[in-house]
């Protein structure tokens, strides 16, 4: 089979099997779209000298080869078309040509408010897998209010009553029409389904089918539940429930979005094993996986075998691959796709020439898109204008700006040059970063009496305020203003990140609100551009507000700007704020399932929840109306007294007392809240968990125990931890987060050996591992302290196996790890894997890369950043500041410094990462007076120094025995922000130690817990053997005392 052998080196060798197969000889087309050379090849990364030679021959030709297409333009008759063609609408733009018209202000770098390519490809053909009313088997009667109750019951985890026993004292019947219909509605809770599903299916009599299998495989595959998966497959053939195409289109459309193309592959072929004939869908499924993952060879593949079987792609698929296979250099596929798309799809031809020219452009291929316009005028075809601008956008990626020009000259002798023309231009002489001549341009333009477009305007200002003209930036906006071009959102936006930038915080509110004057309602992305530029400038304090007016405005704030907020706040050590933010993004999920629930009075039969037909591709999430109880809901009051009553004693027997006197309705949600609220004093937390779960009418759930078992294991109260886990195994309530919240700390104090054991047994016991007990675990194998690399090693080869995906500190530490260890093949047998499941190549080697710096083994990544290839000036900018901390770490200043200006020259300033560095390098020198200058640079380029960047400050002051001096930079990072965080009081704790300043460090200790930070052990001792050096033992008895009082807090026994 072509397209499996041309996947074999993404493969397992356990599946030769499958590379064995092969396809029907497919029969030759009449193919007619001439204009294409059959003889273009991809790039090869070794080239022979004879390649080498071709190639050159071929670069010196292109120039000869543009002047003829120069003189083929300025003498031949344009038609103009004032019907525009498919790329001028940005809804038929359906893969990467955007981003050669794509503004400035439209990147990520800018305004983080770009969607991923997939996203939209996505998007543009929204199918459905579950559909009620296509399963065949008729339902005779309304099941709906049934399904209804019961669903109702599955959902509500904080019931007084297990899930079981209601179900067991509601004596409906479960026939497998109702059980699918359950699963259906509980597709967002895949936990819950799962449980529902295990526990209907021991009942006797039930009945298992093909349907309700499809039904748990596609909500598995939804949440990524690849082990779950594997094992319905199996159970789907011992119960001997057929598979029906409706299971092999589920499976290849999950492992397709999780990028698995290996196991996505092997379902397409087993699927034709197995007799069952692959119709158009799962076709179109395929394809579309392969080229989300630039799979083009064997896309290109299946879709010669869905020509011999007269199946057809859809335009938004055609232009997809016709991208791909242009960006590979298969010019024979490109033939292919374009003369079906004229011939089959009936596509006009002159919007099909169009696709091609665009599809040989986005992928640089400049040459190939010349010879094409040279073609079409042998065949005496009319040129569209829009192939001119199509042109000069691929110039302009190409870096051939005066080429491009030399087609605008052409173009305004024809009279069909445009704003959108200038607007390509100037937007190409921004990427090279050649600002002079892009203004030069802009006022070019407005001479000829072009008006600029709102983009033209936005990337401009924008330019100048990354070069800090924050006036010349206002007074663009102001010129655009005048002119009458109205501002979009985005525009606005860095008009707002302008003022941000100079902390004019007032001038930004009166640039955003007048967004609304003009008609414009701000959305999510709006508001979380203002979140992200504020956090920039340490304005935390000035986020509530922008959170509050997504309240009013009613903007669903959605999880990841919360989750970018937290994080955020927890850098800058600001644990109070966390909290208050934690409690909106509580507040704002329970106001979401209230709407939810209102919104479900009635229910349905023909308004299915989830469709599961194999025709479709995704859920129509936005018809689950899924019931939720209201018993989640609680009184911030109730919350605000109860902690009130925990902290007013340490005396247990007195808040006992207070709290039997109190009147409160204790919910599960109240008491998760609680006990959060109370984490740094666990043992008070614990006796009330015991206290409240012996309460009349209440029961601990999952979430309660889960909380209680968390703060057992922050206070190393490991024999509670361990009781409360099986208290919880016996009620019933295990779940997988049990086990990875016992795992993580375990391996958060270095026992290793019971972390492993415990992740072995939660295996045995039938859970599957989530990834975040494959993370924790991992992250503990990879420590300093019980290190066990190998068993690392394996344990992640099982997670990459089992389909899930590392973050970004997971992979650093075992990347780092590798490195430390001169386990150099693994970490590069890593960095290949991380490619298959969908990083990009900058992405993973910069991980790789960072790794090798940190760990000292420089030169290795030097290697491999010049080995790199192609991708090594986007990797350049990645793996920036961690070559440049590498440098400075091995002494290498002068190269360092070198490295600083050539990415200057590139257009790329120094990060807070590098301006970090060097002020550490500097004072390491003693050379005091360049590290604070270094300092005051990065703070007058707008470049705001991090918790880290200060913490950097107090050590190197502390080093030159400036001790006053680092007491003033700790007390502005109280004051002002950021907040400083454990690290911090860590290092300050054993600076001030180390010059006999051991007494002031005691007190902060003190400090530390006021600030909701607990201190470690090692603190303890720190200052406790720096006082008995300095003489003064009394207060070390203190300390011991101190921390002894601290342990007795935190645990439940003592």
């Amino acid at each position: 089979m072509r397209y499996l052998i041309r996947f074999q080196r993404f493969h397992s060798q356990s599946r030769t099997n499958l590379f064995r197969l092969h396809f029907s000889r497919l029969k030759p087309l009449p193919l007619h779209f001439s204009t294409l050379s059959k003889s273009s090849k991809p790039p090869q990364t070794k080239k022979t000298p004879q390649t080498n030679l071709k190639n050159q021959a071929e670069t010196r030709s292109i120039p000869s080869l543009f002047h003829e297409m120069t003189d083929i333009l300025g003498a031949v008759n344009v038609t103009s078309d004032e019907t525009p063609s498919g790329f001028s609408s940005p809804q038929t733009n359906a893969w990467g040509f955007e981003l050669i018209e794509e503004p400035l202000s439209r990147r990520p770098a800018v305004c983080q408010n770009a969607q991923e390519k997939s996203n939209l490809v996505e998007k543009e053909e929204n199918v459905t897998v579950l559909d009620d009313t296509q399963m065949g088997n008729s339902v005779k009667f309304d099941v709906s209010p049934v399904v209804h109750e019961i669903t109702k019951m599955v959902r509500d985890e904080n019931a007084l009553v297990s899930m079981e026993e209601q179900l067991e004292k509601s004596g409906f019947s479960f026939e497998p029409e109702i059980v699918e219909k359950v699963l259906k509605r509980c597709f967002k809770v895949p936990h819950l389904a799962f449980r529902f599903f295990n526990w209907v299916k021991l009942r006797e009599g039930f009945c298992y089918t093909t349907e309700t299998f499809n039904t748990m495989l596609y909500i598995c595959g939804e949440a990524k539940e690849y082990g779950l998966v594997e094992m319905l497959l199996e159970e789907m053939e011992e119960k001997c429930c057929k598979k029906d195409i409706s299971t092999w289109t589920i499976l290849i459309s999950q492992y397709g979005k999780s990028k698995l193309i290996g196991k996505a592959l092997e379902v397409f072929e087993n699927m034709k094993k197995y007799g069952c004939e692959p119709d158009e869908v799962a076709y179109r499924m395929m394809i579309r996986a392969l080229c989300n993952a630039q799979k083009g060879d064997i896309a290109i593949e299946f879709y010669k075998e869905m020509v011999e079987k007269e199946m057809s792609l859809d335009l938004n698929l055609c232009k997809m691959l016709l991208n791909i296979v242009a960006n590979s250099g298969e010019n024979a596929a490109v033939h292919l796709v374009a003369d079906n798309m004229m011939r089959v799809s009936q596509v006009p031809e002159h919007e099909v020439y169009g696709y091609v020219l665009k599809s040989f452009c986005v992928s640089g291929r400049i040459r190939e898109a010349l010879e094409l316009i040279r073609d079409l005028k042998k065949k005496d075809l009319s040129l569209d204008p829009h192939y001119f601008e199509i042109l000069v956008k691929g110039l302009c990626r190409a870096n051939k700006i005066a080429d491009a020009l030399e087609i605008v000259d052409i173009m305004k002798r024809r009279q069909l040059v445009s704003e959108k023309v200038y607007e390509i231009i100037i937007n190409g002489y921004l990427r090279r970063n050649d600002i002079s001549k892009a203004f030069d341009f802009f006022e070019s333009m407005k001479e000829s009496g072009y008006l600029p477009t709102v983009s033209t305007y936005t990337d401009l200002m924008q330019c100048l305020f990354r070069m800090n003209e924050y006036q010349k930036g206002c007074d663009l906006y102001n010129e655009m203003l005048e002119k009458g071009v109205e501002p979009d959102s985005v525009a606005t936006m860095a008009m707002v990140a302008g003022h941000v930038c100079q902390n004019h915080i007032s001038e930004a509110w009166k640039v955003f609100n007048s967004m609304e004057d003009r008609g414009i309602r701000p959305s999510w992305k709006t508001y979380s551009v203002f979140i992200k530029e504020l956090s920039k400038v340490a304005r935390t304090d000035k986020i509530f507000r922008v959170l509050s007016k997504m309240q009013e405005a009613k903007v669903v704030i959605r999880d990841e700007i919360f989750h970018w907020v937290i994080s955020c706040m927890e850098r800058k050590g600001e644990m109070d704020n966390v909290e208050k933010v934690k409690q909106m993004h509580r507040m704002s999920k329970l106001h979401s399932q209230t709407v939810e629930v209102s919104s479900n009075n009635g229910f349905k039969e023909e308004e299915p929840l989830v469709k599961l037909d194999h025709k479709f591709l995704e859920p129509e999430r936005t018809d689950c109306h899924l019931v939720q109880s209201l018993s989640k809901t609680y009184n911030e009051q109730d919350l605000e007294e109860v902690y009130r009553i925990l902290s007013s004693s340490k005396d247990w027997c007195i808040i006992e007392e207070a709290l039997e006197r109190c009147t409160n309705k204790f919910t599960p949600e109240l008491v998760v809240e609680i006990l959060r609220k109370s984490t740094l004093h666990g043992k008070t937390a614990l006796n009330f968990f015991s206290w409240v779960g012996k309460q009349a009418g209440y029961w601990h759930t999952s979430e309660t125990y889960n909380m209680a078992i968390k703060i057992s294991g922050c206070g190393k109260d490991f024999k509670n931890m361990r009781r409360l886990f099986y208290e919880m195994k016996r009620r019933g309530r295990l779940v997988p987060d049990a086990w990875a919240i016992m795992i993580m700390q375990y391996g958060r104090t270095y026992l290793t050996e019971i972390a492993l054991r415990t992740f072995t047994e939660m295996k045995t016991d039938g859970f599957n591992p989530t990834a975040s007990a494959y993370k924790y675990l991992i992250i503990s194998l990879c420590g300093k302290k019980g290190r066990k690399v190998d068993e690392a090693i394996k344990i992640f080869q099982e997670m990459i196996r089992t389909g899930y995906t590392p973050d970004k500190e997971l992979l650093e530490t075992y990347l780092g790890c590798l490195c430390e260890v001169d386990k150099l093949s693994e970490a590069r047998s890593c960095t290949d894997s991380l490619r298959k499941i969908g990083f990009t190549v900058p992405l993973s080697y910069s991980l790789y890369i960072r790794a090798l710096c940190r760990a000292g083994r420089l030169e290795e990544a030097l290697e491999i950043l010049d080995n790199v290839g192609t991708e090594q000036s986007t990797l350049d900018q990645y793996v920036y500041g961690s070559l440049v901390h590498g440098l400075l770490r091995k002494g290498r200043l002068e190269q360092a410094l070198a490295k600083v200006d050539s990415m200057k020259q590139a257009g790329i300033y120094p990060s807070v990462h590098v301006y970090t560095s060097l002020i550490v390098h500097f004072f390491m020198e003693r050379q005091m007076e360049r590290a604070l200058g270094i300092f005051a640079k990065m703070k007058k380029e707008g470049c705001q120094p991090t918790i880290v960047t200060y913490s950097a400050m107090i050590r190197g002051y502390m080093n030159m025995g400036k001790v006053v001096d680092a007491w003033n930079v700790f007390h502005h990072m109280r004051l002002n922000g950021p907040k400083p965080d454990f690290k911090t009081y860590s290092m300050f704790i054993s600076c001030l130690c180390k010059v006999g300043r051991s007494e002031e460090a005691m007190q902060l200790l003190s400090e530390m817990r006021n600030s909701g930070i607990v201190p470690s052990t090692v603190n303890f001792r720190t200052v406790f053997y720096g006082l008995n050096r300095e003489g003064k033992q009394d207060l070390a008895q203190t300390v011991l005392q101190k921390k002894s009082a601290l342990k007795c807090e935190r645990k439940f026994l003592t």
